[in-house]
């Protein structure tokens, strides 16, 4: 890890091509060590894939990126070297790291331009909405993402009568509306169609190099078909880490997590 951050009088300060940096990170409920001294590095522009079986750590994980979770002990570090671990939610979304989780929370009675209008003014309220629409950079930037996430001809469509995959690609733009530079996404094609899954596939890897952005899943050829970097996290722990292909042939992976499937 140490090529990754470096101690200075003032603290620990990140390498340019580092974004995100855990240290050390333990997470204890009850007895229960979610996350046990896990570390963790992403260079800016990454897509990184992790997988492990349930209890590995993996939802932990980006709770305590995002502020829902405290950890026990450990360094979490963002662009730079901004403390995570001293601000609350609201602020660490406001420094550029989006989450979705892997049920959609869309506003159905809305349409998926209206959806993606009321992501890109900050926050979750109707009224702001209603009160102002928004200037012609902000039209564009709706319009640039509705062509990204292949919803251009359903702008105008409820979000509620969108397919799961649509539902799940327009979260994605909720997200990118807010030009994040880390996007977390949590099992992103679970309940997909092949072909949902495939487009998915095809969309984050666009996003690759704009955005890092970090995968959590389990269906293995979806993780094969994005080829990224995988961390294979168990009992709280990084397991084993590389390509995809060394990865699966870990004997260590299969026994703990492959071998079940």
């Amino acid at each position: 890890m140490a090529e990754a951050a470096r101690t200075v009088s003032g603290g620990t300060i990140l390498e340019p091509h580092i974004l995100l940096y855990l240290d050390g990170v333990t997470v204890s409920f009850d007895g229960f060590k979610a996350l046990n001294s896990l570390s963790l590095v992403l260079e800016e522009g990454e897509l990184r894939t992790i997988i492990g079986p349930n209890g590995a750590g993996k939802t932990t994980m980006m709770d305590v990126i995002t502020g829902k979770t405290r950890p026990d002990a450990g360094t979490v570090l963002f662009k730079g070297g901004i403390d995570l671990l001293r601000l609350d939610e609201t602020a660490i979304a406001r420094l550029g790291i989006g989450r979705k989780f892997q049920r959609p929370t869309v506003f159905d009675r809305l349409t998926v331009a209206e959806n993606l209008e009321l992501a890109m003014q900050g926050g979750w309220s109707l009224t702001r909405l209603i009160a102002g629409r928004l200037d012609v950079e902000g039209r564009e930037q709706v319009e640039r993402t509705l062509e990204i996430v292949g919803l251009s001809a359903l702008r105008h469509e409820l979000a509620g009568r969108l397919s799961h995959g649509q539902r799940q690609w327009l979260e994605i733009g909720m997200l990118l509306v807010q030009n994040p530079r880390l996007i977390l996404l949590d099992e992103p094609v679970a309940g997909m169609s092949d072909a949902e899954t495939a487009k998915t596939a095809e969309l984050i890897l666009r996003l690759k190099g704009a955005h890092t952005i970090v995968v959590v899943e389990h269906d293995m050829h979806f993780v094969r078909e994005l080829g990224a970097k995988v961390t294979v996290l168990h009992e709280g722990r990084v397991l084993a880490e590389g390509p995809v292909e060394a990865v699966q042939s870990d004997p260590a992976v299969i026994e703990v997590y492959l071998g079940r499937s």
